[in-house]
């Protein structure tokens, strides 16, 4: 019987696996990973799950329309600067 993979491997897998050329991260939804995490973990809930990591700082979760979008830490789009913002608006 083969090894099953961890609830990080499978996420970590997923996002390299399943994003889209030019995207960094995937929509669980969209992407078909909430059905597929389902599936392989046996009805575990997929947000429970990548709640947990991403609280851990092993994935990073983004609200999007429609679901959320997941990326590694070390690829996650880094949110805007608060200072950086009003400069540019030039307010500071």
């Amino acid at each position: 019987m083969e090894e099953r993979l961890s609830h990080e491997e499978f996420v970590r897998k997923a996002i390299v696996s399943l994003r889209k050329e030019g995207y960094k991260g995937i929509h669980t939804v969209y992407s078909g990973f909430n059905e597929a995490f389902k599936k392989y973990f046996d009805g575990e809930n997929p947000i429970e799950a990548t709640n947990k990591l991403a609280k851990e700082g092993k994935v990073v979760i983004r609200p999007v329309k429609g679901g959320v979008m997941l990326y590694l830490p070390e690829e996650a789009p880094v949110g805007g600067n608060a200072q950086e913002t009003l400069k540019k608006m030039g307010l500071s």
